[in-house]
């Protein structure tokens, strides 16, 4: 039996019937574990000691009333057998806070999930630039010009901030685009702002899939979100359809390759996005698809997240 610590939002706005955290949670009560629950905003240092107000909780299965509260202490995080980081994004202040707390803590014996450094590091957009050989052409600046220069080469382009989530702020031009100059200047607040483009790939109209790979290995299903009619974006916020499908040979390729190399870099819970043939973001804040996949395909991705934490 363990203690097992989640960070994560307010629990009373958690979507129990699909949050991968309350999944996650859910599974590890089942083997007996012990579920605590707590928000970053609940870190603290004392000295170099850092702790948090947790809550322990009794979760149970129905969605309306998924959890109760037995208790809430100071618990030194070091304490905990694993504390798993799953607050939603933006990666903001607060969050980089958050994270240097927990690598403290770390330092201290407290294992955390995904490895703070790691979060740090391994922005969602930009860490496709570690694995180029499984991006499609990509461009990062903040130079509107560069940005233009990069739309008449590539003649079809996404354009999308570097701190947006769920498809927000995402922008597919052209080069006729008659609002291409406004777009340029609104993404990059007129040159003061460093965005991501690539060249548009057009198989996501059969999905943008979510590849969840667990302490380095691929899981045997993805979740393909499919855009709703006339949409770019297939993010389930933006609208998209969830279907879970069997790993394509593809998938499965750039997903082993990149196995071992987060594995090492301590994210043991990653959720990559594939279109069609090239890997678009490395996920690792709080990967999601976990429920859809299991309701769906029957695989159940909790419980390789708590055989991997308790070994």
């Amino acid at each position: 039996m363990m203690d097992i610590a989640f960070i994560v939002d307010p629990l009373g706005g958690l979507k129990a019937y699909k949050d991968s955290s309350v999944f996650m949670m859910r599974e590890a009560s089942k083997r007996g574990h012990i579920v605590w629950a707590f928000e970053a905003c609940e870190l603290q240092a004392r000295g170099n000691a850092v702790s948090a107000m947790a809550s322990r909780l009794t979760v149970g299965d129905d969605n309306n009333h998924w959890y109760k509260v037995d208790q809430s202490v100071e618990k030194p995080l070091k304490d905990f057998g694993a504390v798993l980081m799953r607050k939603d994004p933006p990666f903001d202040q607060e969050y980089l806070y958050s994270t240097l707390l927990l690598s403290l803590a770390e330092s201290q014996g407290a294992r955390i999930i995904n490895r703070p450094a790691s979060l740090r590091d391994y922005n969602e957009k930009l860490a496709i630039l570690k694995f180029p050989e499984f991006a499609s052409p990509t461009l990062v600046t903040a130079d509107m010009a560069r940005v233009h220069a990069f739309i008449d080469e590539h003649t079809d382009v996404i354009l999308k901030k570097l701190d947006g989530m769920g498809g927000t702020s995402i922008f597919r031009v052209t080069t006729a685009d008659a609002n291409r100059n406004a777009i340029v200047e609104v993404q990059t607040e007129y040159g003061k702002s460093t965005i991501m483009a690539q060249r548009y790939i057009p198989e996501i109209a059969k999905g943008d899939k979510r590849v969840l790979v667990i302490d380095g290995k691929p899981m045997s299903h993805a979740l393909a979100r499919i855009p709703k009619a006339g949409e770019t974006r297939g993010n389930l916020a933006a609208g998209g359809k969830g279907v879970a499908m069997p790993l394509t040979t593809r998938e499965r390729e750039i997903a082993e390759a990149l196995g071992p190399t987060l594995k090492r870099d301590g994210l043991t819970i990653v959720g990559l996005d594939i279109i069609g043939d090239y890997l678009t973001e490395v996920n690792v804040t709080s990967p999601t698809c976990m429920v859809e996949i299991y309701e769906q395909a029957g695989v159940n991705i909790a419980a390789e997240v708590i055989d991997a934490i308790v070994g």
